[in-house]
């Protein structure tokens, strides 16, 4: 790394760590976090420890508005860093670890969501931490409230590979349903199962007296045959439902004789033509059991889930398994999002699909180019507790910052591009590096006496000087049209430095949360195909599509992040 850019990137990390600490950069701190993060720096350790004070000098005698105005020209990436600071938890221990089986069990009613990552990642690491078996298991009995969508089910299995969370066992729900069927018959042997017949309303008002409804002491034999009629379809929907009996004077009226079975006159996305459905505290519960599940870590919403289930345990004479729960995350940018209502939005065209970047799923995530590990990082850190979370998509940024902006190429783009005209430059060639700390090499933009610079960068006064980031300087003669001339090549403080992108640069579409950027960037992108490059004080953007538009070239790009 040439001295230059040894300089730039300490003055990068003395700006970050004074605008962190209100004005003043500190030398230890400075040193720990720059050798920290660029490990090829430390033979070159006592050079750079003589010039840090000097640059840290610099800085804190500088205004804390004047540090960041530099930090907004040269580093703005930073400055998204500063208020995500937290402290990270990480995954407690878990007990009665000699054997491990864990399983997540998603409803594949859309592909998955960031609220879904977190129990693939979650489960699927203590699997791989303790050499377990990882389960994916779709409980997928419902298919009328919550019906399964076909493609959603190749979705979780790519997406769990992605997460770097890859299912040891696959196992459909809608698959199995004898082995239900055989366990609610079993049940009603025992005494513990019966089906009643009484409407909604009317077994709400028992229930909620604590008094049994009259078809709970019905004979076994009684029940068995009804529940012949109901797999036979002798009854229509909500004229049948199979009860567990349960404490019927429990505290919790939630759980007072539950449904484990109910009819539903609808098909199956995937072609099943069962009357009798499981509930999913039914289904669930038996498959825990025959996958040997081990332990659960899911939300504490489903608390009164484990215990409904437990009075199946109880009946059959098993062993529940080790339960931990979570609270709620709140991810401020999203809001309340529920798979059916992106699914209706998607149908009416307010989105391009399952992965336009405006959703939390993760197929948007992994074409925005997110990296699967600032996820696992991101809920891994989180750990595990009961209380409810709210919490900044600018948490996960700093998890994928922290892994791309090692390797990240940079470029220039300029969003809204107006044309300046240059006078007295000669012809030449910029060539700024690849990556700021990196050698992996130059950029060469061909110069002529026009450019393009942002529409955001162009509330100039006439006779302002200004530098075109790794090429000259420039004095503004007019304003309209914007016309500059040559003003030398002295790099110094106090000018404003701006990005700018060549005149024959291609058309670059960027994609975002918000909508659609337009601009123009360098020549180079376009062999950027599939990665993740930085656009210099814009933002981290996934390069996705090279389109050739007879002889000129399109970019479509997907934003990242800041």
């Amino acid at each position: 790394m040439d001295p230059e850019a040894i300089y730039s990137l300490i003055k990068r990390y003395v700006l970050y760590n004074a605008y962190k600490y209100k004005g003043k950069a500190d030398t230890g701190a400075v040193m720990s976090k720059l050798m920290g993060e660029h490990p090829e720096l430390r033979p070159l350790a006592k050079d750079v420890s003589k010039v840090v004070p000097n640059v840290i000098d610099e800085v804190n005698n500088l205004t804390v508005e004047e540090q960041t105005r530099l930090l907004e020209n040269d580093a703005p990436e930073l400055l998204e860093q500063v208020p995500l600071e937290r402290k990270k938890e990480g995954l407690p221990e878990l007990p009665n670890h000699e054997h491990i089986v864990m399983r997540f069990a998603p409803n594949p009613n859309g592909p998955p969501t960031l609220g879904s990552a977190r129990g693939i990642i979650i489960n699927s690491e203590y699997a791989q931490k303790y050499s377990g078996t990882f389960i994916l298991r779709f409980d997928d009995t419902d298919p009328q409230t919550k019906r399964p969508m076909l493609e959603a089910y190749d979705s979780y299995i790519e997406d769990c590979e992605w997460l770097r969370a890859k299912p040891d066992i696959v196992v459909i729900a809608s698959d199995r349903m004898p082995v239900y069927y055989s366990h609610a018959e079993k049940l009603i042997k025992l005494g513990a199962a019966y089906v009643c017949t009484c409407t909604q309303e009317e077994f709400k008002r028992y229930k909620e007296a604590a008094i049994p409804c009259p078809d709970r002491d019905r004979t076994r034999e009684e029940n068995l045959k009804l529940w012949g009629d109901m797999l036979d379809g002798l009854f229509k929907e909500k004229e049948a439902v199979l009860r567990i009996k349960t404490d019927i004077k429990h505290k919790n009226p939630a759980l007072r004789d539950w449904i484990c079975f109910r009819i539903i006159n609808t098909e199956h996305p995937r072609g099943l033509t069962y009357f009798v459905w499981p509930m999913l505290d039914f289904e669930s519960a038996i498959e825990d059991h025959l996958l040997n599940v081990t332990h659960i870590v899911r939300g504490k919403d489903l608390h009164d889930s484990e215990k409904r289930q437990q009075f199946l345990y109880n009946y059959l004479e098993w062993q529940y398994p080790i339960t931990m729960h979570w609270g709620r995350i709140s991810i401020h940018e999203f809001g309340k999002f529920s798979t059916s209502e992106i699914k209706k939005a998607i149908e009416k065209g307010m989105y391009r699909g399952w992965d336009d970047p405006k959703l939390p799923t993760i197929c948007a995530l992994r074409r925005r180019g997110f990296h699967p590990q600032a996820l696992r990082n991101f809920f891994i850190n989180l750990g595990i507790n009961e209380s409810d979370i709210s919490i900044s998509l600018e948490n996960l940024y700093a998890e994928n910052r922290k892994i791309i902006d090692a390797t990240a190429h940079r470029y220039f783009f300029v969003k809204d591009p107006v044309r300046m005209k240059i006078i007295g430059a000669a012809s030449t060639a910029a060539r700024p590096p690849l990556h700021p700390s990196s050698n992996v090499g130059f950029r060469n933009i061909e110069v002529g006496s026009e450019i393009f610079i942002s529409s955001e960068d162009t509330k100039f006064a006439l006779g302002d000087v200004i530098r075109l980031k790794d090429l000259y300087n420039v004095k503004i003669v007019t304003l309209k049209p914007l016309i500059a001339e040559f003003a030398g090549d002295e790099r110094t403080k106090e000018l404003k430095i701006v990005h700018w992108s060549p005149i024959n640069g291609l058309k670059v579409e960027v994609l975002t949360p918000e909508g659609v950027d337009n601009g123009i960037g360098e020549l180079g992108i376009a062999s950027e195909i599939n990665n993740v490059v930085q656009f210099e004080r814009y933002a981290f953007v996934r390069i996705d599509d090279v389109i050739e538009q007879g002889d000129k070239t399109k970019i479509i790009a997907y934003f990242t992040h800041k």
